[in-house]
């Protein structure tokens, strides 16, 4: 008997719609390419040279390419204890290591939510986010994006009713490289005893901030955030994630995150990578002073294609298209004329804002976004 969900038949609509994903293929000739997907946003994970270095030491190249154990069975803890400890004096608080940012957000806001907790997250927050409320069967709901005057509306509602509120928000958000209001966001969050406040920063991280270290840890409320997420995989050109808590929140978090108890973590040599690649980009200030300058050319072009979009000087942006067909299409005509540029849809970003999304590197110059915006700019006119 026919079934009317099929596995073929999700894929078929999927088809139909102009929603279907495929594992893309690795360009052959990709030194004629610009990468305008890549989070790869200082250009440390094209730059060889700093491989060639890691491995010059014989102790590096001793260090184990596998863990072989979740990391409270692991034997082997020096790589891990060497970076917690590391990131907990950049950051001044202890900081936890998880898998990736989505272990992260996941294993922790599942933790994080026990008892009667309401969790008031970002209408845009990612998907790890939402996956991590799902999994705490808690109460939630959403504000819209980067509407405080929202979220104060929905804690003056809640707040009372519920023994804890996890607010939820991005620093740099990953669709469309806007900032979180950070400063309102504490000062609502201060108002509530109950209330904390939840900051991913993984498309900050490397990026904003002093030496990189995100929007929070420059900012003045930084000791009123009580989670920060920071990912490795971005601009960091490695693997993994991390936190940086109370010293009583990572100890809940060792004994209750479960994406951290049951994960084989990561290898040491994965992690003492990390932890070169940290330090070579804290004295990168030129690099992001440069990948700013490229987010605000980006923006001149990009705005007067995109009236009805505000779009924010960031080395994240996207063009619009509003639907997936087009968005598709642009890309094939993009990488025809030497840009990769892939199409975001739904159920990434909500149905009619599907988009290309535009990541910068600093290795990239100016000269080239002026000719990917003059590129843009004649296929969408032709």
């Amino acid at each position: 008997m026919h079934q009317v969900n099929t596995y073929s038949d999700i894929l078929s609509r999927l088809r139909a719609d102009g929603n279907f994903r495929s594992i893309p293929r690795e360009l052959v000739d990709s030194d004629s390419v610009t990468d305008l997907s890549s989070n790869d946003y200082l250009g440390l994970g094209a730059d060889r040279g700093l491989q060639d270095h890691f491995f010059s030491s014989a102790y590096n190249r001793r260090i184990p390419m596998t863990s072989s154990a979740s990391r409270l069975l692991s034997g082997r803890q020096r790589e891990y204890e060497d970076l917690e400890n590391f990131l907990a004096e950049l950051y001044g608080r202890p900081c936890l290591l998880f898998n990736s940012g989505y272990h992260a957000n996941t294993g922790m806001i599942q933790a994080l939510a026990t008892g009667d907790t309401m969790i008031v997250a970002d209408k845009l927050v990612h998907a790890s986010i939402i996956d991590g409320i799902t999994l705490s069967k808690s109460a939630f709901t959403r504000f819209r994006h980067n509407d405080t005057s929202h979220l104060e509306k929905i804690l003056a509602k809640e707040a009372a009713a519920h023994e804890r509120v996890l607010i939820v928000v991005e620093s740099v958000y990953s669709m469309d490289g806007d900032r979180a209001d950070i400063d309102t966001i504490v000062g609502l969050k201060e108002k509530y005893p109950n209330a904390m406040l939840y900051v991913d920063e993984a498309h900050a991280f490397g990026v904003e901030g002093p030496k990189g270290l995100g929007l929070c840890r420059g900012n003045g409320n930084f000791d009123k955030i009580d989670i920060i997420v920071g990912t490795f995989g971005k601009a960091a050109a490695s693997a993994g994630a991390f936190c940086a808590v109370s010293p009583t929140l990572r100890d809940y978090l060792i004994n209750r995150a479960r994406s951290l108890i049951f994960s084989t973590s990561l290898p040491p040599m994965t992690v003492a990578w990390t932890h070169y690649m940290i330090e070579t980009f804290l004295a990168m200030d030129e690099q992001r002073r440069h990948l700013k300058a490229l987010g605000e050319r980006l923006r001149q072009h990009l705005q007067p294609l995109s009236p009805g979009f505000p779009i924010t000087a960031s080395h994240i942006q996207p063009f619009v298209t509003g639907s997936a067909e087009k968005a598709v299409s642009l890309s094939e005509k993009l990488l025809a004329e030497g840009f990769k540029v892939l199409p975001i849809r739904t159920p990434t970003v909500p149905p009619g804002t599907e988009r290309l999304r535009i990541s910068l590197s600093s290795a990239m110059s100016i000269d080239c976004i002026d000719r990917f915006g003059e590129t843009l700019a004649k296929l969408i006119s032709s």
